[in-house]
């Protein structure tokens, strides 16, 4: 299904994927990954983007963040890709691109995404095999969320600081959602709504932009229908 054009409203969250090309691997040591994560600080600070939740794979990148402009997200990763491949091309003598194309990115709203998405996001390496345990793959938020080393990379998201009261609570809160798995219909409906831009938000927010005549959804198959206004062909900006 083609990716409609980005979706972007400041101080609401973003699911963000980057691939390497071809699938291919875009980090292969541990060094590589410090560099990215320092990289992701630095730029995230000055282009104006709160990060709650990450996890760099071995050939992709998940990031939950928060654009304080519409164009913030934009600005912070283009700067960030371009910087860790001058790294990767100086360090392993190499040229040429490395990912694949434009970052792929959602809409994420309300608390029933916002923290499924934490836990989609910290169980990559799980689902993948390469741990038993989120607690137990280093290069996620995973740790810094609950509490079992301290990460000055993170923000916490307003849905996860009403968790609860004071923070010890909060942090139990946070654990109990690795618990359980993810449920395959939230799995699928993430994937695809970061694949083709189609957001994930609650009610109040989904009548907001459906008045402004943004689809939100996947159309039925059928002969596709005339855009009505220019906001289905140009980022929406709020």
């Amino acid at each position: 299904m083609p990716r409609q054009a980005r979706l972007v409203l400041p101080d609401v969250a973003l699911h963000v994927v980057q691939r390497g090309h071809n699938r291919n691997a875009c980090f292969w040591h541990d060094t590589d990954r410090m560099v990215y994560l320092t990289l992701l600080y630095d730029m995230s600070k000055q282009k104006g983007c709160a990060v709650h939740a990450y996890v760099l794979m071995t050939n992709h990148v998940h990031l939950l963040l928060t654009p304080r402009t519409s164009d913030s997200c934009a600005r912070l990763m283009r700067n960030l890709g371009q910087q860790y491949v001058q790294y990767v091309n100086r360090r392993y003598e190499r040229s040429g691109t490395l990912w694949e194309g434009r970052y792929r990115s959602c809409l994420v709203e309300s608390s029933e995404y916002v923290l499924a998405c934490h836990r989609y996001i910290e169980l990559n390496p799980v689902r993948a095999g390469m741990v038993p345990t989120p607690d137990a793959y280093r290069w996620s938020s995973h740790n810094g969320n609950t509490g079992l080393a301290e990460n000055k990379l993170l923000t916490r998201h307003c849905e996860y600081e009403a968790l609860s009261l004071d923070d010890g609570s909060r942090r139990a809160a946070y654990r109990q959602f690795f618990d359980h798995a993810d449920e395959p219909q939230f799995l699928e409906a993430i994937r695809e709504s970061t694949n083709t831009g189609f957001p994930l938000i609650g009610e109040p927010l989904k009548a907001r932009l459906a008045a402004s005549g943004r689809q939100l959804e996947p159309r039925k198959p059928g002969p596709a229908a005339q855009p009505t206004s220019d906001l289905l062909s140009a980022e929406l900006q709020f």
